[in-house]
C-alpha cells in the first residue's frame, strides 16, 4: 500500500476527532482518576482511551501498520509503515487544566519520517507536515529558514522531572540560553514546543530525556518548515536513531547551530 493524499486527509480527520473528544473530556475531568507510572510520570483514562482510538483508526487507514505508543505495547513492522503516537503530550498540564497539551502523531516508512500532525488543543491549532511537501498550520504554510539568530529570539526547553543524571550539563546549557537569547520558556509539552519552533514562535528548542513519541512529529514539522534538528552532538542520524536519541536540538538554521555549539560544549565535557 502506498501513502496517498486521501490517506493524509483521513489521518488528519482522525487526529481532529480524537482531539475533540479529549477537549470534551477536559470539561468533566476528575483529577482523582490519575495514576502514577513512575516518578512525576502521570497517566489518566483519557491518555489510554485516546491512544486506543488513535491506534484503531490509524490501523484502519493503513492496515497492517505497526505502532510505537506511549501507553501500550504494540508490534513494530520492519520495512513497513509504523505510527509513533503520543495521545496526550502534556498530561500534567491537562490534569491541571493548564494548556498547552496536544495529540502528537508521526508516520514512518522504510526511509524515515513520512507524515506528522500535532493538534495543540489549548489554542485549537492543527499542525501537519509531510516529507518534501512542507509544514502547515490551519492551511498556511510554515517557513522558518530565515528565522532570527538565537540572541534575537526565544528558546524553549523542558525541565528534567525524572532523569536527573545530566542535571549539571543541562544547567550549563540553560545558563548559556539565559545569557545568549531573549529568554527561555518551559511549557510542558515537547510536541507543542517543536510545533511552535516550526511556526517561528521559538528560535530554538532543546531537551534531554525525551521518548520517541515526544519528538517524532515535531522533528518532521521543524524540518519541513526549513529548520534543522539533531541530537546534542549535532551529528547526522537516521530518523529512527534521532527519535530514540533521548536528546534533541531544533530550530531555524541560525539558532539551531548556536544552540548545538552550547550542547556540544557542555554535554561532551
Amino acid at each position: 500500500m502506498t501513502w496517498t493524499p486521501s490517506h493524509r486527509e483521513a489521518a488528519l480527520a482522525h487526529v481532529q476527532k480524537v482531539g475533540q473528544w479529549i477537549q470534551e473530556e477536559r470539561l468533566e475531568f476528575d483529577a482523582r482518576q490519575v495514576e502514577s507510572k513512575s516518578l512525576n510520570s502521570l497517566v489518566s483514562y483519557v491518555d489510554r482511551q485516546a491512544e486506543e482510538d488513535l491506534v484503531s483508526g490509524f490501523q484502519s487507514i493503513l492496515p497492517g501498520s505497526g505502532v510505537i505508543g506511549e501507553e501500550g505495547d504494540y508490534p513494530w513492522v520492519d520495512q513497513g509503515y509504523n505510527w509513533v503516537i503520543d495521545p496526550l503530550d502534556g498530561t500534567t498540564n491537562f490534569i491541571h487544566n493548564l494548556p498547552p497539551y496536544a495529540v502528537s502523531v508521526a508516520l514512518m516508512d522504510s526511509e524515515g519520517l513520512l507524515w506528522a500532525a500535532v493538534f495543540e488543543l489549548g489554542q485549537n491549532m492543527l499542525f501537519w507536515a509531510e516529507r518534501e511537501q512542507g509544514a502547515w498550520l490551519n492551511g498556511h504554510r510554515l517557513q522558518i529558514s530565515d528565522g532570527p539568530e538565537i540572541r534575537q529570539g526565544l528558546v524553549a526547553t523542558g525541565f528534567p522531572y525524572h532523569d536527573f543524571e545530566a542535571m549539571e550539563a543541562y544547567l550549563q546549557v540553560l545558563r548559556a540560553c539565559f545569557q545568549g537569547s531573549r529568554g527561555v520558556r518551559r511549557f510542558g509539552s515537547a510536541a507543542t514546543d517543536l510545533a511552535w519552533v516550526a511556526q517561528g514562535r521559538f528560535a530554538a528548542f532543546f531537551e534531554h530525556g525525551l521518548a520517541p513519541w515526544d519528538v517524532a512529529a515535531g522533528v518532521l514539522l521543524v524540518r519541513e518548515a526549513g529548520g534543522r534538528v539533531s541530537d546534542f552532538s549535532g551529528q547526522a542520524q537516521t530518523d529512527f536513531e534521532l527519535i530514540h536519541a533521548r536528546q534533541i536540538v531544533a530550530g531555524n538554521p541560525h539558532a539551531q547551530s548556536t544552540l548545538v555549539s552550547w550542547t556540544q560544549r557542555h554535554f561532551s565535557s
